[in-house]
């Protein structure tokens, strides 16, 4: 084991402890492969230095903190003065071989989706399950945190969001939802495979009512709010012993809210498949996350501050109150920009509302978002 500078990472070194900000939350996992993104999201922490695996005791010279390594800096990385601006989270990440990596193997792995949900579509060949999970496993292999996963995500939005980049999002993000919820491996890998299916009826949808950019009409909406109907009447096709019964009722049930108020059949509460509502999340957080003709796509945070606002008790509370703390927890200790356009640090979370947690600005001032309620998390930089 050695200490070595944060400076002088170099992807592909291996992760000899966990490595953490000052408030606990885990950036790196021992054991863990860096990679370009881990090492720009270090550094992003102000952590100074991190043990990593190997004997060369020549890179850890005047490193040997026993109080600091692996552990934040008592305050986060410095910004630049003056006109020297540095570069963004986003553009950094957007800058690493990670990213570029990942971006390549999404944009396969939505074209091999896309082919593998034809037969069901159009009704001709084989459907295989096996093969529209398998579209989805290189970027699980290949993404080793959940903060990672949304990182590329929320970073991937020039890719146009069509049916099937959408599915392989909320895909991915219900497999992480369920590490989250500790669901056994098997229901895990139902989930992804829900995610992948959910929206298939879609494609009966002409893409210029899908894609429309202004209002619908009444009986375009009422089309568009097809689309669960649709999906399900596609997989009931096929039978329960070879697509489970669970991964059918996600895709008629996606839409439905615990309260009653979805569609198509306004059920509520336990009506609703468990899988169905831990899709909706999914669901409901991609598109919000992504750009719209309306508007530009929304910080965590936002969205976040939209599942409160819209009313918690629309999905079982297990399952969003898990997805809203984990989500805020990745993003503790980011710089983050205000709507008044002042920028700072997150500095702790509100457990009565994880949208407005307490910022830390650049002047040393601490401003409690929940006590200020013209203010609010407009990016996360």
């Amino acid at each position: 084991m050695r200490v070595v500078k944060t400076v002088q990472l170099e992807e592909g070194m291996i992760a000899a402890a966990p490595v953490k900000t000052k408030h606990g939350q885990l950036v790196v996992d021992a054991g863990m492969p860096l990679t370009d993104q881990l090492i720009a999201r270090i550094s992003f922490y102000g952590i100074d230095n991190i043990r990593v695996e190997g004997d060369d005791p020549s890179d850890s010279q005047g490193t040997e903190d026993s109080n600091a390594a692996g552990e934040a800096a008592a305050e986060p990385a410095p910004v630049p003065k003056g006109n020297v601006q540095a570069p963004t989270y986003s553009q950094r990440i957007k800058g690493s071989k990670t990213f570029q990596r990942f971006q390549f193997d999404y944009t396969k792995s939505t074209a091999d989706l896309k082919a593998h949900l034809a037969p069901i579509i159009n009704k001709e060949g084989t459907f295989d399950k096996n093969a529209v999970f398998q579209t989805a496993q290189p970027l699980i292999n290949e993404i080793h945190t959940p903060i990672e996963m949304f990182d590329m995500l929320h970073n991937l939005r020039l890719v146009d969001d069509s049916i099937y980049a959408h599915s392989m999002n909320v895909a991915l993000i219900a497999g992480i939802l369920a590490k989250w919820l500790k669901l056994p491996k098997d229901e895990a890998d139902l989930l992804v495979l829900a995610g992948l299916l959910h929206d298939v009826g879609k494609a009966k949808i002409p893409p210029e009512i899908l894609n429309k950019p202004g209002k619908y009409t009444d009986e375009e909406f009422a089309l568009v709010k097809s689309h669960p109907t649709l999906s399900y009447e596609m997989l009931e096709a096929i039978p329960d012993d070879v697509l489970d019964r669970r991964v059918k009722l996600a895709a008629l049930q996606h839409h439905e809210r615990c309260d009653g108020s979805g569609y198509p059949n306004k059920l509520k509460g336990t009506e609703i498949d468990d899988f169905a509502i831990i899709i909706a999340i999914a669901d409901v957080y991609d598109a919000m996350t992504a750009a719209r003709s309306y508007r530009a796509p929304l910080c965590p945070f936002q969205v976040i501050a939209a599942f409160e606002k819209e009313g918690i008790q629309k999905y079982h509370p297990k399952y969003i109150l898990t997805f809203l703390e984990r989500i805020a927890n990745t993003y503790q200790n980011n710089r983050i920009l205000l709507n008044d356009g002042r920028a700072g640090d997150i500095v702790l979370l509100n457990k009565q509302a994880y949208s407005r947690p307490i910022v830390k600005l650049n002047n040393g001032t601490c401003i409690d978002l929940s006590r200020t309620p013209e203010l609010s998390i407009q990016s996360i930089l």
